[in-house]
């Protein structure tokens, strides 16, 4: 290699394919230029391993290419020619020449030199992204198609400051490191536009690191090969039309907390699957098909998908998430889950997702070590480590990790029109101590056991979401007493829009398993809530948690026989549904599943064939169809105002009686629950007005395969003073039920 003007040793890193300024010897170098012509001589060097012969072809001004061949300089493949041009344009981004290449797999063609075109990314994109405030950062990092001045290509851009080199290896280059190493840029970003590259191209990012190589995904790519290959893919996400503008719309007007929510917990591969064959999944186009008008019939405002995003395990339920940007491909392509959620805003339904910014998985294609340090993670195990889930927690204190989650949250609403992000273990985030004993954390710098870097993050994301995206929800999955999670940052709260509440979900599914004949002893299970009910922004979760791990379906934990379980369901729901709080219900749920939930098989459809079932989700069906119609039932689900006991204190008959009111407190419902089964006649209760009381709702109903027992319809409100109330009602108390009344107005 006499004959090489470099030092050696960085030309063995070139032939090697671990160079970090690739571009000092690859591409066109000026090398004379004559001030009098405006003619500059370059100095051309390309890195072409698989070519026999290669030329340097000009387009000239008259119009005729002119190509002249190129020496080869070494064995490896690094070609040297000159070309004669003058200054390109200002603006010209495109290269004065092509290479032509002749090789022994594709014969002869030409191609465009990738060194010979500038970065993508402008020095305040680099500073943002450094500073960690540039919020939409997927539009600058991954992969992204370009035109430049009539070429089409990708432009590759990564954050990997401590590694020593980054190439760009997929389909396009055999998967050859040498051919596209990219260039550093500041900040530690990498980047390199390729020519040629179209949508559909596989690749990754081969990091070398610590004197290893290791090939990435991309941590901002679009969408992935289906698992359990991992390859990155390049995609166009700007070529779907939509066609939800009025959804939108709407949705930036729409007060989400006086609103009715009830919301449909989705699987998307297991919910039901092409004839219910274990092998195959539905895609989105089937679901699209399916799942849309089924939520229209059951009366569900909302559909939430456990995480849509692509990870490797599909036991994992997607929540060890290793594609931040990239809709998991099992289902189909990007374009087709655009298609059914725009198809879902048609027919009146948001789309919330599970979004897990707590953890992720050490798969090696992944963010585990990225650039040969622990980069998204901490170091320290204290700190990086999940005990639980044997996973690794983000580094919140790192601006540009922050930044990256938050840009894959603005990312689904920008570009997927989600309504909503359930963020998954808050509780988890918060606390340093979580899950750990003595010893195995690491306190705050003030000494305390608060994530002070977690909530810091929380607070950013939750205001540029709902900055960026006025009307959408964020909902915090948080079990603890941590205050303020669903109250506005600025008056210190955590800036969620509602809070998933836990402690309501503990209590009542603990009181619903207790025999009917001892629920007595527990009454305070089903009371205590509204002590707190109000103290946040709250949804009522019954959710794929509540049904897996041994615990049986909801309907299987349920106490007596057949009858009784059945009955106990319809109750609970209509207790549920009842209660303050918006409303959330695990698939399978809502027509009384026996078995629990199996990730991997469909839900059981064919017990809707029985009568048992068919009543179960005609009562949830209607159930979602009151919130809907009854003001009182949603407008002030998060206000105090909105509720009033009549009775909580008759733990001996197992009967609690609550007023829910609308923001009007002339508009509102009197709703009874019996939790034993024994039907009480004359039962008695107070409410604020005389008149006659529609029974508009009896989970009791032979309609819902109940005994029968209620009202006949409706029933005169006489002036008899009861419960502190003026006038009062005597009820027909079904067995093991709900109902609700309705003052005619």
């Amino acid at each position: 290699m006499s004959d090489i003007p470099f030092d050696p040793a960085e030309w063995q890193a070139l032939l090697a394919g671990h160079h970090g300024q690739p571009g000092r010897i690859l591409g066109p170098e000026t090398v004379a230029r004559d001030p009098r012509t405006g003619t500059c001589t370059q100095r051309v060097r390309a890195f072409l391993p698989q070519a026999k012969r290669a030329w340097i072809v000009q387009q000239m001004a008259s119009g005729r290419p002119t190509s002249q061949p190129m020496r080869r300089m070494h064995r490896s493949g690094i070609y040297e020619g000159l070309l004669t041009t003058t200054d390109p344009p200002t603006g010209e981004r495109k290269p004065s020449y092509v290479l032509r290449v002749d090789d022994a797999t594709s014969g002869q063609h030409d191609l465009y030199d990738p060194y010979a075109f500038p970065g993508m990314l402008t020095d305040f994109d680099i500073h943002l992204l450094h500073e960690g405030r540039h919020w939409r950062s997927y539009e600058k990092l991954g992969a992204h198609l370009h035109r430049l001045d009539g070429v089409a290509g990708v432009n590759f851009a990564v954050w990997a400051p401590n590694a020593e080199s980054v190439s760009v290896v997929g389909d396009f280059n055999n998967w050859d490191g040498r051919i596209h190493q990219m260039h550093r840029r500041p900040a530690g970003i990498w980047e390199l536009f390729i020519p040629g590259v179209v949508i559909g191209s596989l690749y990754k990012f081969r990091v070398h690191a610590a004197g290893r190589a290791v090939d990435r995904a991309d941590p901002y790519g679009f969408a992935a090969e289906l698992p359990p290959r991992t390859a990155s893919c390049v995609v166009d996400l700007g070529n779907y039309q939509w066609n939800d503008g009025e959804w939108l719309s709407r949705r930036t007007e729409r007060n989400p907390l006086t609103a009715p929510m009830n919301i449909y917990e989705v699987h998307l591969g297991s919910w039901r699957r092409p004839g219910d064959d274990p092998r195959r999944w539905l895609s989105y186009v089937d679901l699209e098909r399916e799942l849309v008008p089924y939520l229209v019939e059951k009366q569900f405002t909302h559909v939430e998908f456990l995480p849509p995003t692509e990870h490797p395990l599909s036991a994992s339920w997607g929540y060890q998430t290793i594609g931040m940007f990239a809709a998991t491909s099992r289902f189909g392509p990007p374009q087709a889950l655009m298609s059914l959620i725009d198809s879902l805003h048609r027919a009146g339904i948001g789309v919330i997702i599970d979004w897990v910014p707590a953890h992720f998985p050490r798969d090696d294609h992944g963010l585990r070590r990225f650039d040969g340090t622990a980069l998204y993670e901490h170091e320290d195990p204290r700190q990086g480590e999940h005990p639980d889930w044997g996973t690794l927690i983000f580094n919140y204190g790192r601006h540009e990790v922050s930044n990256y989650l938050i840009s894959s949250a603005l990312f689904w609403l920008d570009r997927y029109h989600i309504d909503g992000l359930r963020v998954d273990a808050v509780a988890s985030m918060l606390y340093l101590d979580y899950s750990r004993k003595e010893g195995e954390w690491l306190p705050n710098r003030l000494g305390g056991r608060e994530n002070l870097e977690a909530v810091a993050f929380l607070k950013e994301f939750n205001v540029q979401v709902h900055q960026h995206h006025p009307g959408v929800v964020t909902i915090a999955e948080e079990s603890t007493s941590w205050p303020g999670v669903s109250r506005p940052t600025d008056t210190g709260g955590l800036g969620f829009s509602l809070k998933w509440n836990m402690g309501w979900m503990n209590d009542t599914l603990r009181y619903m398993r207790q025999d009917p004949i001892h629920r007595r002893y527990h009454h305070d299970e089903l009371t205590f809530s509204l002590i707190y009910a109000f103290s946040e922004n709250f949804v009522l979760p019954l959710s794929h948690d509540e049904v897996v791990h041994c615990k049986g379906s909801l309907l299987t934990q349920m106490p007596g026989d057949p009858w009784q379980k059945f009955a106990n369901l319809r109750l609970l729901y209509g207790y549920m549904w009842c209660h303050p709080g918006k409303k959330l219900l695990f698939m399978g749920g809502e027509f009384g599943q026996w078995t629990e939930w199996d990730f991997d098989s469909s839900l059981h459809w064919h017990l809707l064939d029985q009568a048992a079932h068919q009543g179960v989700a005609k009562a949830l069906a209607d159930l979602n169809a009151l919130v809907c119609r009854e003001p009182a039932l949603h407008e002030l689900d998060c206000d105090i105002r909105g509720f009033d006991w009549i009775d909580c204190s008759n733990w001996q008959d197992s009967v609690l009686a609550f007023i829910r009111l609308a923001a009007d407190p002339n508009d509102f419902l009197v709703v009874c629950c019996n939790f034993t089964p024994v039907p009480r006649a004359g039962y008695r209760v107070g409410v604020p007005q005389g008149g006659i009381y529609d029974e508009v709702f009896n989970s009791d109903s032979a309609w819902y395969g109940g005994s029968n027992v209620g009202n006949a319809g409706s029933l005169q409100a006489v002036p008899q003073p009861h419960h502190n109330r003026p006038h009062s009602l005597s009820l027909s108390l079904p067995p093991l039920a709900t109902i609700v009344l309705k003052p005619r107005r």
